[in-house]
This record gives C-alpha cells, sequence and structure tokens, in this order.
C-alpha cells in the first residue's frame, strides 16, 4: 500500500510538470483560436474581444496557465471548449465510452491472438511454421495504421453491407432490445477493432516469441526436461511464466497508448470518440481541450504503469512491489 501512495503521489508530481510543458508548448504555436475567427468578415471586432475576454485570452500565458490550473485543482474543471461552447469535462466524459471500448476489445484480441501464435512459433523454432509466422509478423508491422484502416475500408465496400463503414450504431439502434443493441455496437466495432490490432498484434507476437525462446535456453529448462517432465508443462508453466514478465510490463504502456492508438480508426471509421474530437482541437487550436486530452494521457500512462507493476506481482511472487523503485 506505501508503494502504491508513494507512485500516485509520484504520479501527481508528473502530471504538474507535463501541464507545464504542455502549456508552454502549446502557447509557442502561432496563432489562437480567435485567428481563425477573425477571418471570418461576418463575425465583428466587438465579438471577438468578448471571447477573448470570456475564455481569458487577453491575460498572459502565466495567468492563463494559473487560472486553468486552480480550476483544475478546486473544481476538477478543465475549462470550456472554445469551439462547442461546452465544459470539456462534459465533452471528454461523453466520448471517453466509446474510445475505451474500442481501444480495450483491440487490446483482447491482440493478446488472443499473439501470444498463442508467439508461442507456437518459439516452440516451431526454424521450421515452415515458424518462417510462416515470421512472415505475418513483418507483413503487419509493414503495414501503417492508416493504411491498413483504407484497405478495411475498400473491402468493406467490396462486401457491403456485410460490414458498416461508418459510425457506432445503425439507424435503427434506438428500436432495436437490449441484446440486438449490444450486437449491433459489435457488429460495427469489427473494422476498426482489426485496424487497431494488426499492427499491434505483429509486434506483441515476435516480441512473445524472442521472449519465450531465450527463457527456453536457460538451464532450469533443460534440467525441467531432463527430470522426464511433459513439454506441454516445460513451456506452459516453466517457460511461458518467466517469458510474460517484459509482456506484462508492455501492457502497462498499451494501456497508456489507448488514446492516441485510437486516433486513425476513429477517423477513418468516423468513430465517435476522442480520438476525433481531440484531432478537431488541435486543428482549431481550442486550448483547454487540448489541455485535458495532454492530462488524460498522461494520466493513462501513470495507471498503466502502476497496474503493469501491481500486476506482475501476481504473475510472479517473486518480485516485490518494494522492490520495483
Amino acid at each position: 500500500m506505501f508503494y502504491i501512495i508513494k507512485r500516485l503521489l509520484q504520479g501527481l508530481l508528473t502530471l504538474l510538470l507535463a501541464s507545464i510543458l504542455s502549456f508552454a508548448i502549446i502557447q509557442l504555436a502561432p496563432g489562437d483560436y480567435l485567428d481563425n475567427l477573425r477571418q471570418n468578415p461576418t463575425i465583428s471586432q466587438e465579438t471577438i474581444e468578448e471571447l477573448k475576454i470570456r475564455f481569458g485570452l487577453d491575460k498572459s500565458a502565466i495567468e492563463q496557465y494559473w487560472l486553468w490550473f486552480k480550476q483544475v485543482i478546486t473544481h476538477f474543471d478543465f475549462g470550456e471548449s472554445f469551439v462547442y461552447s461546452r465544459s470539456v469535462s462534459s465533452l471528454i466524459l461523453e466520448r471517453i465510452p466509446a474510445t475505451l471500448l474500442l481501444a480495450c476489445s483491440s487490446i483482447i484480441i491482440t493478446w488472443a491472438i499473439a501470444l498463442p501464435l508467439g508461442i507456437i512459433s518459439a516452440v516451431k523454432q526454424n521450421t515452415f511454421t515458424d518462417r510462416f509466422l515470421r512472415v505475418i509478423s513483418y507483413l503487419g508491422q509493414g503495414f501503417p495504421s492508416f493504411i491498413t484502416a483504407l484497405l478495411l475500408l475498400i473491402l468493406a465496400q467490396y462486401l457491403s453491407p456485410l460490414f458498416p463503414v461508418g459510425g457506432m450504431t445503425s439507424i435503427n439502434h434506438a428500436e432495436l432490445s437490449t441484446g440486438g443493441k449490444i450486437l449491433d455496437i459489435a457488429w460495427h466495432m469489427i473494422l476498426p477493432t482489426i485496424a487497431l490490432s494488426i499492427t499491434s498484434f505483429a509486434g506483441l507476437q515476435r516480441l512473445t516469441r524472442g521472449q519465450l525462446l531465450d527463457v527456453l535456453r536457460q538451464d532450469y529448462i533443460q534440467t525441467a526436461r531432463a527430470k522426464g517432465l511433459p513439454e506441454n508443462r516445460v513451456i506452459y508453466v516453466h517457460a511461458l511464466r518467466n517469458a510474460i514478465n517484459p509482456l506484462i510490463t508492455l501492457l502497462g504502456f498499451e494501456f497508456a497508448s489507448l488514446l492516441s492508438g485510437s486516433f486513425i480508426a476513429e477517423y477513418f471509421f468516423n468513430w465517435p470518440g476522442l480520438g476525433r474530437l481531440i484531432l478537431q482541437a488541435v486543428q482549431a487550436q481550442d486550448l483547454y481541450l487540448v489541455m485535458a486530452s495532454l492530462m488524460m494521457g498522461a494520466t493513462m500512462l501513470i495507471i498503466g504503469n502502476l497496474f503493469a507493476d501491481i500486476l506482475l506481482t501476481v504473475v510472479d511472487p517473486r518480485i516485490r512491489l518494494d522492490n520495483l523503485d
């Protein structure tokens, strides 16, 4: 418990430093949200001045940051979105379930496929099966996410109406039963989830293969085999249990990349999640919405690493939280 409290306090300090750095970088970018409005001849100068005061853009950068930081600490209020004229917190809470649903399903599918294939590839080292699986992993890593998403969109058009190509729900979603609504969302998740999973799956498969091969060469594995233990027990009990530790550490970083990894899939498949919202915020220089998204990414990184550390102690009793500092 002391370790967890200590890590959370370190995380708060990290968030503070990350917020200062993020705000400074945003301020260094040329122009601001009001520059786009100034180019619109239908918007008067008086209106622009009113918006400037309303959003606090008439103050210095230090004052802007202090006012934003104070309202985050006292009211957990991340400010008002310039574009949507709504609370940033409400916008994020509205979109985050869709992003987490898509990203978590991608992680589950990635690990469910990559781990078994990585194990098979390691066990059958240098056989045709191993070479075939390695070629698949190379191809998966060789395709950028946006190319994969584009190819899946083209495939969906040829297979229409087998797969939906946009949105999270069908037109008649509200009329469906509870089970029907779940199936409808799952149906719309198929292509964006595949687009998110392919590159991650390829890298994880190769890492699993490499880690397991390293462990299988250890002396204690040879000793276990010499004692006559079944090969399945040697692989899945002795070898895999030790090879999986680096993979669990990777899981913590994957949790942190949920937000950034969903950008492309959400954009191509018109998924109503945080990715599209934040991309639009960056393009429009929606200051407080961008800040909230950066803070969310940093928070997920901290939580992901803490979760990975705790999971390591569950998988491997030899590891103690006190020794992870």
